[in-house]
């Protein structure tokens, strides 16, 4: 009988044991169920797919921190071999093309790689990798235009590449596209091919004319398709100041083939790129930046009808810099 009573006490015991540890798991169900559901702070800080809810903050530490007075695009270039030691070489990026590795086509010096762009009013930081990665988290970066905007592309993707362990990274080519992947960071860099920014004759990836040029000043919606929901979209076109001060070109007709000056033709097909930005662009979640190269048509840049949205655009400029075309 005692034996009895002994067993029922330790039985009567062990309930609120076994209670709290089912109320210990259904918590914890609880918990991991609503860590998956689109309610959860965890996942809507961290887990929301590509361009939805918050993204968590990148730190930027003071020195890193550019004033916003401060006109970067305003410079000059300063050679500087002693603090300045370039981000990668010929041999340790896999993503060049050819026609851009300077020394494997026999330039004999690097003294190219050693220029440093000083703008006039503030210094800008070391490029940090980890950071611009940190920034694009869940984002689109594309570059838009022609081969020196193509280099411009490879020239990010070399900065970024070399931080990233193999397996973590890919490079397709989807023409007119190329599309970096990062796959750790669920983010893009991209460069899509269109030399005059508003459709052309040109517009083949590789196989596309050089002297007889047709550009199609009001169209542009084949290539607009291609930029729709990209978070960050960077445009140049020098292409256009390469040739003749005239230049072959339709508007209105697709068969009315005139010759224009080519400063007319350019402002004729950034308007039309104007009222692309007016009709697709989201200026809350989406930033658009135009290189201009040297000069390179600022006067039409600036008398082209531009609304609101389009006045957001970052005008920046391209520089050249002896034998070398660097942003």
């Amino acid at each position: 009988m005692t034996k009895q009573v002994s067993l029922d006490r330790r039985i009567q015991s062990l309930f609120p044991v076994a209670l709290a540890s089912l109320l210990v798991l259904g918590t914890t169900r609880l918990f991991l169920d609503t860590l998956k559901s689109n309610q959860s702070f965890v996942f809507q800080l961290y887990g929301r797919p590509r361009g939805q809810g918050e993204r968590p903050a990148v730190l930027v530490s003071p020195e890193d921190r550019i004033d916003e007075s401060c006109n970067v695009f305003e410079g000059k270039w300063v050679w500087d071999n002693e603090s300045y030691a370039p981000h990668y070489t010929e041999e340790s990026c896999p993503y060049l093309v050819k026609q851009v590795t300077c020394q494997k086509n026999g330039r004999p010096d690097s003294y190219y790689k050693n220029w440093r762009w000083q703008p006039n009013d503030c210094n800008l930081p070391r490029f940090d990798p980890l950071k611009l990665l940190q920034i694009l988290r869940g984002k689109r970066l594309m570059f838009v235009g022609d081969s020196v905007q193509r280099g411009q592309f490879e020239s990010m993707v070399c900065m970024v590449q070399s931080i990233l362990p193999q397996g973590k990274k890919s490079l397709q080519r989807v023409p007119p596209r190329k599309i970096f992947t990062i796959k750790e960071f669920d983010a893009s860099i991209e460069y899509y091919w269109a030399p005059f920014i508003v459709e052309s004759i040109s517009d083949h990836a590789t196989k596309h004319t050089v002297l007889k040029r047709l550009v199609k000043l009001d169209s542009i919606a084949k290539h607009g398709k291609h930029w729709e929901g990209v978070d960050i979209l960077v445009f140049e076109s020098y292409v256009w100041w390469m040739h003749k001060p005239t230049i072959n070109a339709t508007y209105g007709s697709p068969n009315d083939v005139q010759e224009y000056n080519v400063t007319t033709a350019y402002k004729l097909a950034l308007q039309t790129w104007a009222e692309w930005l007016e009709s697709s662009i989201n200026p809350e979640r989406q930033k658009v930046f135009f290189m201009r190269a040297g000069n390179g048509g600022l006067a039409v840049m600036k008398t082209a009808t531009m609304s609101p949205i389009q006045f957001k655009v970052h005008i920046g400029v391209l520089v050249r810099t002896p034998k070398s075309w660097i942003l």
